[in-house]
């Protein structure tokens, strides 16, 4: 179980990481990124690892202090962030975690790789291809839609300006961190969740 403090550690579909009370359903990480003394995160470190995973917030008891020191040497340990829900996570460039949900994971791995035309990828060949497409620089790489945003999976994240929508059986709902909320007359610009993730939606992955 892991104790939920308002700290910045709640993820947009851009990737960003944010301040914000609500409570995600999913946490995950990018490897070590916080500051256990200061409860902050490091002023430029947001990424550490390529395996961007999301994870259950409930894994067999155990317990994290968000922020806190959890490695088994008493050090930081990864850093817990959160996710409102599978498609944000998705869009922001994370994957399943092959631990916590093993058997999530390996749907996700068959649909990516039927989706992308490979043969059956290992979660590094995964990670470096999600990598790849998730990152310009260090700010999120957004991706241009081919053809018309209706046709796109459901559970696919698009962007006008600095909005976020959820494609859902050709119509849009604008996200925010509390919930979403139907849209008619946006016309958006980009793709946010990376084109591999949507292939993968495109092969049968069903967004939860």
């Amino acid at each position: 179980m892991v104790n939920f403090m308002s700290l910045q550690n709640r993820v947009t579909p851009f990737g960003n990481i944010v301040a914000d009370r609500s409570r995600g359903l999913f946490t995950g990480n990018r490897g070590i990124l916080h500051i256990p003394e200061t409860k902050q995160l490091h002023p430029t470190r947001r990424w550490t690892t390529r395996a961007w995973i999301y994870c259950l917030c409930d894994f067999k008891g155990r317990e994290r202090e968000v922020f806190g020191c959890n490695g088994p040497n008493g050090g930081p340990g990864w850093t817990n962030l959160f996710f409102k829900d599978e498609a944000t996570a998705l869009a922001a460039g994370h994957r399943p975690c092959f631990y916590c949900q093993r058997e999530r994971a390996l749907e996700f791995r068959d649909a990516f790789s039927r989706g992308n035309n490979l043969p059956t990828q290992k979660a590094p060949e995964i990670d470096a291809r999600l990598h790849a497409q998730r990152l310009n620089g260090k700010a999120k790489r957004l991706h241009s839609i081919k053809g018309s945003w209706r046709d796109l999976p459901n559970g696919t994240m698009v962007a006008r300006d600095s909005c976020a929508y959820m494609v859902q059986n050709g119509q849009l709902f604008e996200w925010s961190p509390n919930g979403y909320a139907h849209c008619s007359n946006e016309e958006p610009e980009r793709l946010i969740t990376p084109p591999v993730t949507v292939a993968a939606l495109g092969a049968g992955l069903i967004v939860t």
